[in-house]
């Protein structure tokens, strides 16, 4: 009986130093790598959330047409759209206040824009490209297998629109909040 006893806690004591294989598999590659998703490191060409007005003058050979200023009661921000349609760029620009200096919020990329990701991926790219380049950083919940792809998440993150398996959007930020 003792003998029993002490083989069923050597059991037990084993089993809770042991992580089962159904678990380690569960928890997909951002988990088990630790890999997390870095929005403020990523760029689109040489454009990258927190550029000053200056900068995208600079990177940008189109002119914006800039929308209306309005107070973003989610954040207290005052955001401007500011879209290049001749380059296919679309810049959300926040400022603390109203006419003050902007920096960039979000970037939405579309046909004609050639800029790449930091990882080379493009308008035109293929779905399994995203996958190979952004995999470990995939959110499960929100990506549905060839219409969108999330790297990150909705609320920071790197979000590519797919058609008939390649990439026709691009989308860089906090598209949910």
């Amino acid at each position: 009986m003792m003998k029993s006893i002490q083989a069923v806690m050597i059991f037990v004591s084993m089993g809770c130093f042991c992580i089962p294989a159904w678990a380690v598999e569960n928890q997909g590659p951002q988990a088990a790598e630790g890999a997390e998703f870095n929005s403020g490191g990523e760029k689109i060409g040489e454009l990258r959330l927190g550029l000053s007005e200056k900068e995208i003058n600079r990177i940008i050979p189109c002119r914006p047409e800039k929308g209306k200023e309005i107070l973003e009661g989610a954040t207290g921000d005052y955001i401007q759209m500011w879209k290049y349609h001749d380059c296919g760029i679309l810049l959300k620009m926040v400022s603390e206040r109203k006419r003050g200096a902007k920096s960039v919020g979000s970037i939405t990329v579309t046909s004609p824009c050639d800029f790449a990701t930091g990882s080379g991926i493009r308008i035109g790219s293929e779905e399994s490209e995203v996958v190979k380049a952004y995999g470990q950083f995939q959110d499960p919940e929100e990506t549905k297998k060839g219409k969108v792809f999330v790297a990150g998440s909705i609320y920071d993150g790197m979000i590519f629109t797919l058609k008939e398996g390649k990439v026709v959007k691009i989308f860089l930020g906090a598209g949910a909040e």
